[in-house]
């Protein structure tokens, strides 16, 4: 039978569950992808987006299981509550069971009306090549009035 040593290089795994009592703000806001850097986390949170049970709050606030966090981001109001504490960042999968999302229907249908047709690109004939700069003019022109008929509705 051959005996494996750990290496003292390897860290183990991080654990499903943790034993932290509080976490600083802008980290947890990091740690379960509401950020995609720490660093701008915490300047959301030093900007007055980021608010803890309604308050005002600088990133080193503590945040404990129960809280209620609201943010401001990209113009749509999130709002989340804290169910598990996590100062590592963590696949996706782990994360959404750290928060439940509280964001009103009418932010998340914001969102959507915002979203639909973002997503589709343009069409253009295999082998015609980039649009020439008339072709560009003729288009832009065509976008426009397609978008200020739009705006009588």
């Amino acid at each position: 039978m051959l005996l494996i040593k750990p290496s003292p290089t390897l860290k183990p795994l991080p654990t499903a569950e943790s034993n932290m009592e509080k976490v600083r703000i802008d980290k947890w806001l990091w740690a379960v992808r509401i950020f995609k850097s720490r660093t701008l986390s915490g300047d959301t949170v030093r900007q007055g987006k980021v608010r803890l049970n309604g308050a005002p709050t600088k990133p080193s606030t503590a945040v404990v299981v129960g809280d209620r966090i609201t943010v401001q981001k990209n113009g749509f109001s999130l709002q989340y509550e804290v169910l598990r504490l996590i100062d590592k960042r963590v696949g996706a999968p782990i994360a959404v069971t750290c928060y439940a999302d509280h964001t009103p229907e009418e932010e998340l249908n914001k969102y959507k009306d915002w979203f639909v047709g973002k997503a589709g690109t343009e069409f253009r004939e295999k082998g015609t090549g980039r649009p020439t700069k008339r072709e560009r003019r003729t288009i832009t022109r065509f976008k426009d009035d397609f978008n200020e008929d739009d705006d009588d509705f």
